[in-house]
């Protein structure tokens, strides 16, 4: 029987509100403390790591420009033929791998991944798990030679 991480599964809710706070935001521009509000009062948060929730919002928000900046020249289109799932787990997959080098690269990647499969396009899971791949390379490059 597999071990539940009570912590990794708080953080994977996490993610995926984030992800969809991220896309809200992205398309109505509404201010990001509302949208946090809205997701905290409409969602069950009890089994949520809220502050990791928050770090990825504000965080993947408020440096869309840097973290859009960083995986750019990773991409094989121009940035705006993304579609906003694409872009909102790019700069949050990228966020967690610049920012938070306590969560593993891998976990990043797969967790990144995992959310194209539920909420992406039908292989843009392909597309998320390749760019970040990419960007482990330049971000965490310790960490993986270290074959962590």
């Amino acid at each position: 029987m597999a071990v539940v991480n009570p912590l990794a599964a708080q953080r994977r809710r996490a993610r995926h509100f984030a992800l969809q706070a991220l896309y809200q935001w992205s398309m109505t521009g509404a201010d990001l403390n509302e949208i946090e509000a809205e997701f905290r009062v409409d969602n069950d948060f009890s089994h949520v790591d809220g502050e990791y929730f928050n770090q990825l919002l504000v965080g993947a928000a408020n440096q869309a420009r840097e973290l859009d900046a960083l995986y750019t020249p990773k991409l094989d289109r121009p940035i705006d033929e993304l579609d906003p799932i694409e872009r909102a787990l790019l700069r949050m997959g990228v966020f967690e791998l610049r920012d938070r080098i306590d969560v593993p690269y891998r976990v990043v990647i797969n967790e990144a991944v995992a959310l194209a499969r539920k909420f992406g396009a039908t292989d843009s899971f392909r597309y998320i798990n390749g760019v970040l791949d990419k960007m482990a390379k330049d971000l965490r490059r310790l960490e993986i030679d270290a074959g962590l």
